[in-house]
């Protein structure tokens, strides 16, 4: 079995190259960041697909934007309305290649349109600003190792499919079926550009993750003249809130949050709409059909109550990424070539969820931190470690090496998953 923690001469010069191109990785990073593409934001997403295809159009690929497929979505009012996000992207070359991988990504960020636009030097090599960690880092990192990659002399023993999704920060809903698609046409191995902890760890094992909206009707009446007419949404949702948030601790890793409660209006009417959006994690298959039956089984609480009528939406949209023994070749495998330009990796098991989990859930072994080092994601705080960039670049084109040579064994690993 080869040494993972020595360089071949082919390893020392993909490094150089990524070296090179750190200032291209981290210049076109700050002007994807520039252009706001929360999930929501249409006109934002279909803003800054094409400068993605533009740049990706630099590998020995096909490229493509496919136009999503509409997902069903709880307005304010609490009807089921059709969304259509930004398109997919999709990258595919050498699909006859002896190894396959499937690489993935996204391109939607969680700030609204209009909220955290600045970027900022905050010293210390950390620059802040959206979607620099989370993940247009990752995306640059990912384009950069690949451009390595493809530079060298081993590129024709390696394809790829690559899907860069619109709609990860809430849940895929428009993409699972293309990475699940992507990840079934022969990929043995998965790697997905999550930005990595702040301690530089990354993530072992991951919960599976569900989103549920639950709308409530009561009856509106008069507050003062008439209130006992009337029957609160409002009322039945925040029972529904407490039970809900009551099931934490209940079982083992499974966790519950509600996030919003919407409807009612002035307080001299009994409210008659009320929306409860909440989310749960779940570390297994078993989890997760307890904490589904819960939610079930609150809801129908919910509704049983005088004059409350409604309709639940969602689910565990995200099955769980339990280690199993294909997860730990790979781990082993990668943090062995993290020594080989003295990263030292380990691997956290998390309660975040990612595209990492859509891909196991096809069959395919995978490591779904290889982005950039940075924090406080998710928040306008968030983060990037500029030096990060030839680092973690660094490491894919390294795998990308040896999944080639056969050093690392991807036929290997993936019949681990049978």
């Amino acid at each position: 079995m080869a040494d993972l923690t020595l360089k071949t001469s082919e390893d020392e010069a993909i490094c150089e190259r990524i070296a090179d191109a750190e200032e291209r990785m981290q210049s076109r990073t700050l002007d994807w960041a520039r252009i706001n593409t929360g999930s929501w934001n249409r006109a934002g997403l279909d803003a800054l697909a094409p400068k993605l295809a533009d740049a990706f159009s630099a590998l020995d690929a096909e490229i493509k934007l496919d136009a999503s497929q509409p997902f069903e979505k709880v307005n304010a009012k609490g009807e089921a309305e059709d969304f259509e996000t930004g398109p997919i992207i999709r990258v595919s070359s050498r699909p006859d290649a002896p190894v396959q991988v499937i690489m993935s990504g996204h391109y939607d960020t969680v700030f609204p349109e209009g909220t955290f636009t600045d970027i900022k030097d905050l010293g210390d090599g950390r620059l802040n600003g959206p979607g620099l960690a989370d993940m247009k880092g990752g995306l640059s990192i990912m384009l950069g190792a690949l451009e390595a990659f493809e530079a060298g002399p081993l590129k024709d023993k390696l394809g790829y499919q690559i899907v860069i999704s619109p709609d990860e920060e809430i849940g895929n809903f428009a993409s699972a079926p293309v990475l699940k698609q992507a990840a079934q046409s022969g990929a043995m191995i998965g790697m997905t550009y999550e930005p990595c902890m702040e301690t530089g760890a990354m993530s072992g094992g991951r919960k599976g993750s569900a989103v549920f909206d639950v709308v409530l009707h009561g009856r509106s009446s008069h507050a003062g003249r008439a209130k006992e007419e009337g029957r609160s949404a409002i009322e039945a949702a925040a029972h529904m809130v407490v039970d809900l948030e009551a099931l934490n601790n209940r079982r083992e890793g499974v966790s519950f949050n509600v996030g919003a409660i919407e409807g009612g209006g002035p307080v001299n009417i009994v409210p008659d709409l009320a929306i409860v959006r909440f989310g749960a994690r779940a570390p297994d298959a078993d989890a997760a059909q307890w904490a589904t039956w819960e939610v079930e089984r609150i809801f129908r609480e919910a509704k049983a109550r005088d004059g409350i009528s409604g309709h639940l939406h969602g689910g565990f949209y995200r099955p769980p990424k339990p280690r199993n023994e294909a997860q730990q070749a790979l781990f082993t495998a990668v943090a062995e070539t993290g020594r080989a330009i003295d990263l030292a990796l380990e691997f956290v098991d998390t309660g975040g969820v990612c595209e990492g989990n859509n891909i196991f859930a096809a069959g395919v072994p995978n490591v779904d931190t290889l982005g950039v080092m940075g924090g406080r994601i998710h928040s306008n705080e968030e983060y990037v470690v500029m030096s990060s960039f030839v680092q973690r670049a660094s490491l894919s084109g390294l795998l990308l090496n040896r999944l080639a040579d056969g050093r690392i064994d991807a036929r290997k690993i993936k019949a681990l998953m049978e």
